[in-house]
């Protein structure tokens, strides 16, 4: 039995599950879930204690400090969790895609909450949210701006969860493939996989309608991966391949998920279940696919797992087939399940700083969207 002092402790934890893949997929290499939605709020449990124990020891954060950040939820949450535990002031900045189980939980952990009303144009939801926080941080000068899409505490957060899938694993990993946000989880993960297995593939998932990977922006009802906005902690060179989902294709990952596995899991994990269990097909039944599987499907009783919104949306029958389709990257626009290469990925030993992805994202011509 494991046994934790608080709740700081358990999120420091890892744990790894065996996935049976879609019932579509041929036999190939084992397919293990990295459940980081098994976490108290999921993934972004682990960045947030890593940013704030960052700026603990840089001096950034004094006790009885305010933290402030721009959130849509996960990370909302885990601000506010490790907030509560350490005894923080936590304002979180969000828009109307809230969902309500989240904002009962960030009020029931003590978070002030600024919801924005407005939607830009160019920069979606984000956008606002930034202004928005700008606008706070005058008023409160000396408070912390944890800053999830840019800071290095994001990524080097997953550092011991690229060792224990290693060792976990045997050091037989082959491929990890997970979602992309603001580029923390996959890249860390990734990062801290390849100083064990330099050779293992790296693949990212993105919704159709995120500019992530060169394409347009769009409308799109997925959350938690794909942004309007270019992320500094998106590392290029790391990556060997994209895939886009669409909208239904990772609703309908989701409930192929949890009727297959028995993993009731969000969006985020619907989109990399369907990618991974084609990923897994690629190598020998001897090798291993590691899936990030990031959130729990609570959140999304009323969307994902309402029939009634499929329906409505038109995504009950967008599952996604058996295969995604060949695209060229940044020429092609993908609207259902599809992928590339990344052009001039670097090779399987790379193990650069973050710091190079603002230059790699110019030279595949996303200079106009990088934040900084």
């Amino acid at each position: 039995m494991n046994k934790f002092d608080s709740i700081l402790d358990l999120i420091r934890h890892s744990t790894l599950i065996h996935l049976r893949p879609r019932e579509i997929s041929s036999e190939g290499a084992n397919l293990w879930g990295q459940l980081e939605l098994q976490l108290p709020g999921g993934m972004k449990d682990r960045v947030a204690l890593q940013i704030v124990e960052d700026a603990e020891r840089s001096g950034e954060l004094r006790p009885g400090g305010i933290i402030i950040e721009s959130s849509s939820g996960s990370t909302a949450e885990g601000l506010a969790r490790v907030g509560a535990a350490k005894g923080y002031k936590v304002i979180i900045v969000t828009d109307p895609r809230l969902d309500e189980i989240t904002k009962a939980k960030l009020l029931a952990l003590g978070a002030e909450l600024e919801i924005v009303d407005r939607l830009d144009p160019v920069t979606g939801w984000q956008g606002t949210r930034l202004q928005r926080l700008r606008e706070i941080m005058e008023k409160h000068p000396r408070a912390f701006w944890a800053c999830q899409y840019d800071t290095p505490s994001n990524p080097a957060a997953y550092d011991r969860v690229g060792k224990a899938i290693y060792e976990g694993l045997g050091g037989n990993v082959a491929a990890l493939v997970g979602t992309v946000g603001t580029g923390g989880s996959l890249c860390g993960i990734g990062r801290s996989l390849r100083k064990y297995v330099p050779g293992v593939k790296i693949v990212a998932v993105d919704a159709v309608g995120s500019v992530l990977f060169n394409q347009p922006n769009g409308k799109r009802l997925q959350s938690g991966h794909g942004n309007s906005l270019l992320p500094g902690n998106v590392n290029y060179p790391l990556i060997d391949e994209v895939h886009w989902v669409s909208d239904g294709e990772a609703f309908n990952g989701c409930l192929e998920l949890v009727r297959r596995t028995g993993v009731f899991a969000g969006g985020s994990s619907g989109a990399t279940y369907v990618v991974a269990s084609w990923v897994a097909e690629h190598y020998d039944k001897d090798q291993q696919v590691v899936a990030i599987l990031p959130d729990r499907g609570d959140r999304y009783y009323a969307n994902i797992y309402s029939p009634e919104f499929m329906r409505e949306k038109g995504l009950s029958e967008e599952v996604a087939g058996s295969y995604p389709t060949p695209i060229r990257y940044g020429v092609d626009v993908a609207k259902r399940w599809s992928y590339a290469p990344i052009p001039h990925a670097q090779p399987s030993v790379y193990t650069g700083d973050v710091s190079t992805t603002e230059e790699f994202a110019r030279d595949l011509g996303l200079e106009a969207a990088y934040v900084s």
